[in-house]
């Protein structure tokens, strides 16, 4: 893969990429993530740059996509969500991936097709191989300035070692299932000879030095031809099974008239204002959201299945199954009002959540959704999957930078205000802003019970804190602390 001499420029460029493995290290593996996500999301964009210039593809989807990466990374330095937390520190980096490979593209990639997934991992992939071949490359190098018997000696003596550990692994592992003191010496043995500081610089060196390698080898492929990439994506699509249109029309027909007689005889209890029933207020509006909701997703994903695998062959079968189409999105678009509905009594009742602000906004989502594919069933030509994914990145992108817990905790005061109804436990649970929420009640009503003991013991537990360091630094937990020690008690 490499039977050349390694260039200086090419030297100097993985240099440049184990320094931003030791960003990426230093940024995600010593504290608690904060402002350190965009300074590595700006340090690996500047690699980037440094790479390739300005001379990139796709530049309309390429925009979107890096400007929802760039809010999401803010996040961490300007919120404090925990719903979010998790999720975006594994999706941000398969979305910058997701980037890259879509703006050195070619500009007629067609980056919405299931080809494109194979081109990610082919690239993953090379990536690897080529930063292998790299470190191969460059230690034989070395080796020829070495004279021959030093250089044979060197070589015998690594693959010794790279042959000989994992067999003394598991010769050693054996060894402890057969004797409990043995073991026990064994797992002392690191303490013993290595201090615990020792240990741990060598495996952040080690987790710096392989982020390094994959950086560097991904990069090197980037613009890589790529005729063989996509093969298996390509005949997976050729043997893609067609259905004949009979077979779906007659699902659509069983479930439209259900749907339609449903819809008909619960219609008072959607949009009316009586109860069914054996059902208390909360049951009515809980059980009914969830049961509405899960129907109108499987209807989705029946329609979705259908425009994409169903043969419409013939005027006149054509035309029924658009009618029949358009019933399941119309029938699935008043299951979906009426969740909406239901859902908004139970917040009426018993206030807001992440979660139900969260299914708030999914539902919104399902609507746009769903009137796209209305539009669809009519004009063939229009791409679904192309669509869902700029309108689900933008929807994504959008409900990290609105602040869901800010929403919730605002949305809950002015209920309060309203009603006199709050759940501070419910506060308490949330992140600093909920802390910042409890603040809010406290100056709206200083005798609310226990809180003014509670935000006491706060004020108290928040003067033993350390300062947070340059990588967990966050706007919100910064001006929460600052508030906190202006409060008087």
């Amino acid at each position: 893969m490499m039977e050349r001499q390694i260039r200086w420029r090419e030297v100097l460029f993985f240099i440049t990429c184990l320094l931003l493995g030791v960003l990426g290290e230093l940024s995600f593996f010593h504290e608690q993530i904060g402002m350190s996500f965009l300074i590595f999301i700006s340090g690996f964009y500047a690699v980037l740059l440094i790479r390739f210039g300005l001379g990139f593809s796709n530049r309309r989807i390429g925009i979107l996509i890096m400007a929802s990466i760039w809010i999401l990374a803010g996040t961490y330095a300007f919120y404090d969500q925990h719903i979010f937390y998790e999720l975006n520190v594994l999706l941000i980096p398969v979305l910058t991936f997701f980037h890259v490979v879509l703006i050195t593209r070619p500009t007629h990639v067609k980056w919405s097709k299931l080809n494109f997934v194979f081109l990610l991992l082919q690239k993953i992939k090379e990536g690897i191989m080529y930063a292998a071949a790299f470190i191969n490359q460059m230690t034989s190098q070395v080796f020829k300035r070495l004279n021959t018997r030093a250089a044979g000696v060197a070589k015998q003596v690594t693959i010794g070692l790279l042959l000989g550990l994992p067999i003394l692994f598991a010769m050693t592992l054996l060894l402890m299932s057969a004797d409990r003191v043995f073991a026990d010496v064994m797992l002392k043995l690191p303490s013993i000879l290595f201090d615990a500081r020792a240990l741990q610089n060598v495996v952040h060196g080690v987790i710096a030095l392989l982020m390094g390698l994959l950086f560097f080898g991904v990069f090197q492929v980037l613009k890589r031809s790529d005729e063989q990439n996509g093969t298996e994506g390509r005949e997976l699509l050729k043997s893609r099974v067609r259905w004949n249109a009979v077979t779906p029309l007659t699902i659509l027909f069983l479930l439209n008239s259900v749907y339609v007689i449903f819809t008909v005889i619960q219609f008072k209890y959607f949009f009316g204002e009586g109860l069914q029933d054996g059902f208390t207020y909360a049951e009515y509006a809980r059980r009914g959201f969830f049961e509405l909701l899960f129907v109108t997703l499987i209807n989705w994903s029946l329609l979705i299945t259908f425009l994409k695998m169903v043969n419409m062959k013939g005027r006149w079968m054509k035309r029924v199954l658009r009618l029949m189409y358009a019933l399941l999105v119309a029938v699935s678009a008043v299951m979906l009002l009426s969740s909406y509905q239901r859902l908004g009594l139970y917040e009426a009742a018993y206030g807001y959540t992440v979660e139900r602000v969260m299914a708030h906004a999914c539902m919104l989502l399902l609507m746009v959704i769903f009137a796209y594919t209305f539009i669809r069933i009519w004009i063939e030509r229009l791409a679904l999957l192309h669509f869902y994914l700029i309108v689900g990145l933008v929807f994504y992108t959008g409900i990290n930078a609105a602040g869901i817990e800010k929403i919730v905790v605002e949305n809950n005061l002015e209920r309060y205000e309203a009603n006199g109804k709050i759940d501070i436990d419910y506060f308490k649970n949330l992140s600093w802003t909920g802390l910042a929420g409890l603040m809010d009640l406290y100056e709206l009503d200083p005798e609310y019970p226990g809180l003014e003991e509670y935000l006491e013991k706060q004020k108290q537990h928040l003067k033993g804190k350390e300062d947070d360091s340059w990588q967990s630094f966050n706007m919100t937990r910064d001006r929460v602390k600052e508030r906190m020690e202006g409060m008087e008690f």
